[in-house]
């Protein structure tokens, strides 16, 4: 059985997603999955992100605040950020660490929510991120996610994906096959550019970031 099987939380009855659990555990597991280069490869993405001062920003998905809190510090002082999660004990892990790190430089809030159906108005964000939330959905309800992003939106208005890359070589496969199990190995990346276009977001760049991610920037077109 993969260790990863042991962070997931308990099942909601309005979504066949998978939560995650124990916070502190799957802070642990996660700095042990990132060999250490995790905050590294977050600021990375909050950079490819776009957000820039004032923006309103959303990470859809946001478990311990890993990616929300170096969004919230470009968003800066008159920007907003807000992080959504199904799970109440993460999201409480989210707001003290936010408070521990002293990130003031937004209004951050996190509330309780699904990715495939956001409490957030239409075109009222000016970027969303997410950061290995996709694969935690089942393979039909991943375009209903990315069509909520899409939704939420402004025109002109900036996405970020960040998902497992899986490993080629044999000794990563069975270290993540150990770790992660089919979350990692069948992450779907592969698919998600088809994905993006699919509910009607622009492509601008694809890139990867060590040691397992792949990302994706999006734009939402001005003309529709």
């Amino acid at each position: 059985m993969a260790l990863g099987r042991f962070l997931h939380g308990t099942p909601r009855s309005d979504t066949p997603g998978v939560t995650i659990g124990p916070a502190r555990a799957y802070e642990l597991f996660s700095a042990l999955g990132f060999a250490g280069r995790r905050r590294r490869a977050f600021a990375q993405l909050a950079a490819l992100s776009g957000a820039q001062a004032g923006d309103r920003a959303l990470d859809v998905g946001c478990g311990t605040g890993g990616l929300t809190r170096p969004v919230a510090q470009r968003v800066g002082a008159e920007g907003t950020m807000l992080g959504i999660d199904p799970s109440p004990s993460v999201l409480a892990y989210a707001r003290r660490k936010t408070l521990d790190q002293r990130i003031t430089a937004a209004a951050v809030t996190y509330r309780e929510g699904i990715a495939e159906s956001l409490d957030v108005p239409d075109a009222s964000m000016d970027v969303v991120v997410n950061s290995l939330m996709l694969h935690h959905l089942p393979e039909e309800l991943r375009s209903v996610a990315l069509a909520e992003m899409y939704r939420v939106l402004r025109p002109g208005g900036r996405l970020l994906i960040a998902e497992f890359r899986p490993p080629t070589g044999r000794l990563g496969r069975n270290l993540v096959h150990v770790l992660a199990g089919h979350a990692m190995e069948h992450s779907g990346v592969d698919l998600l550019g088809d994905l993006l276009a699919g509910v009607g977001f622009e492509l601008v760049g694809h890139g990867d970031i060590r040691p397992w991610l792949t990302y994706f920037q999006g734009v939402r077109p001005t003309n529709k």
